[in-house]
């Protein structure tokens, strides 16, 4: 079997392809230049960028093989995320990667700001001495505020503290409990701009955040305030603060990110007060070694058909290790339900019974949902685009966990109701050390058969002889029986059978071997990967 394809369009770390591993063929292109990208990425797998490389609808469109978009950093400016979604391919990038870097880069602003470092530098190197000019300010027991705790905002909180700075913060989530242990005082915006000397931001960049430091913030601040944007720009208005730095309002500002990148010559870089960089947060030697480090495990997993819990259009966080055997047979149990339903699903329902109720398993949802679909769309289903799928055709899903089992430590069970009424229920568990999955129930009937590629199932009347007429018709057909459950009949005359088979039984084979025991209902069923 051909490797699968992993295409590198920037220049990534020698610890990225390392990680990476031999399982996989790489190739080299330069992102940038469409004419090279879009015939390099046809046959690709996998693509890892930076930001240089447009992963845009028509280079999806052009990626046949896509299953995976890699951005080695934060942000995804880049990437056409709802493209990629609608093609089930999944985007993925290194969230914590930069976070260090960006608090470091934060407190140099501070005290570059603080202490005037932009300007002094070039003014010495322009030969000038102007040591009483550039008199700044100590950060000692001045008050930080700080917009935005997550983690980048708490790393920069724990490292303004070793300065004995006082810490106000504002962010809409965070619990009283939580800003306590950051040993952060919780103000609204307002309360915060009032009594910080420095104010930093942390915020995402949204419609709701874009601007949301203007002019009217800036009149409000403390007089002498220094701003500092190492997150997004547009989070604090460029025009407005240059603004209020030219007529002394705010004290100074330090800015790495922009509206524009490369921005068009701004007024805040004609100002002595204000320290400017170039979008710097993740450029330092670790932050991009472990940017690519982080998504080329990341990529590694999604080849393997693995959930991807920092895949950012995959709902779903951390998989706990005991729901992760529960993956792939949750997957194989919608494939057994597909089988089985006379016409299409409307209504689909996923049950988890047992010990691991108690842990996050809206993973099995998704991988039932991919087992549903895999065998009837053409297009390619994944983990992204199961409930995209669901949704455009209608079917109402819902997850239900239980921690109550009777005669296992799990259960998955999947029902689902079809366009014509017809109501099909499977169970399934895994058990051993060697993870072996079995199918447990099958419309109501009670089983223990192993959760084999190849399962035929028939439903008859109970009658003495019919195992031996089952197995002189397979034999007579040339099909070897690995293995076979049968539940008798409980509330109605009729008992089912489950036979693993070696191979892949002819559609023909199974309707003749289910006229021979006068069958009610059949079907056979392929788990065979393609």
């Amino acid at each position: 079997m051909p490797k699968p394809v992993v295409l590198i369009a920037e220049e990534l770390s020698p610890a990225t392809i390392e990680a990476l591993g031999g399982d996989f063929e790489i190739r080299h292109t330069e992102g940038a230049d469409r004419s090279q990208l879009l015939p390099a990425i046809a046959d690709a797998d996998a693509i890892l960028v930076r930001s240089a490389t447009q992963v845009d609808a028509e280079a999806i469109n052009a990626a046949k093989n896509l299953k995976v978009i890699a951005r080695a950093g934060v942000g995804l400016d880049n990437v056409d995320v709802p493209a990629a979604t609608s093609a089930g391919v999944m985007v993925v990038n290194a969230p914590t990667s930069n976070i260090i870097s960006a608090a470091e880069l934060t407190m140099a602003h501070i005290l570059g700001s603080a202490r005037y470092f932009g300007a002094g530098n070039t003014s010495l190197k322009a030969g000038e001495w102007n040591r009483k000019k550039y008199t700044g300010v100590e950060l000692y027991e001045k008050t930080l505020g700080i917009v935005g705790l997550g983690r980048i905002g708490g790393l920069v909180a724990e490292r303004a503290k070793a300065f004995g700075m006082r810490l106000v913060g504002y962010d809409p989530y965070i619990t009283q409990a939580r800003a306590a242990q950051m040993g952060v005082e919780v103000l609204d915006l307002p309360g915060l701009l009032a009594v910080s000397d420095f104010v930093t931001v942390h915020m995402p960049k949204t419609p709701e955040t874009v601007g949301m430091i203007s002019t009217e913030e800036l009149k409000a601040a403390k007089p002498g305030t220094r701003f500092i944007n190492v997150a997004r720009g547009g989070i604090i208005d460029e025009a407005a603060l240059a603004e209020a730095v030219a007529s002394g309002e705010v004290g100074g500002a330090g800015i790495d990110v922009w509206n524009v990148e490369p921005p068009e010559h701004s007024a805040l870089m004609d100002l002595d007060a204000v320290n400017v960089t170039p979008h710097l947060g993740a450029s330092t030697h670790e932050a991009q070694e472990k940017a690519g480090v982080a998504v080329a495990k990341s990529v590694r997993k999604a080849l393997a058909g693995e959930l991807v819990p920092d895949a950012v259009n995959v709902a779903g966080g951390a998989i706990h290790e005991d729901v992760r055997p529960g993956i792939p047979l949750a997957e194989r149990l919608g494939r057994v339900v597909n089988a089985l339903a006379d016409s299409s699903v409307t209504h689909f329902k996923v049950e988890v019974n047992g010990e691991i109720a108690d842990k996050d398993v809206s993973v099995l949802k998704l991988s039932a949902l991919k087992g549903l679909f895999k065998d009837v769309v053409s297009d390619q289903v994944s983990y992204v685009n199961a409930p995209l799928l669901a949704e455009e055709r209608g079917i109402g899903v819902e997850l239900v966990t239980d921690p109550y089992c009777e005669s296992f430590r799990n259960i998955t069970r999947l029902t689902a109701t079809t366009s014509t009424g017809q109501r099909i229920s499977v169970s399934g568990t895994v058990t051993g050390p060697k993870l072996v999955q079995k199918l447990t129930e099958v419309d109501g009937y009670s089983l223990e058969i192993e959760l084999t590629d190849n399962l035929l199932i028939f439903r008859y009347e109970d009658r003495p002889g019919i195992i031996g007429q089952l197995g002189l018709a397979l034999g007579a057909n040339n099909v070897n029986i690995a293995g076979m459950q049968v539940s008798p009949a409980s509330t109605s005359n009729e008992a089912l059978s489950v036979l693993a088979v070696d191979s892949v039984v002819s559609d023909e084979v199974v309707k003749a071997v289910a006229g021979a025991v006068n069958a009610s209902a059949f079907t056979g069923v392929s788990l065979q990967e393609d």
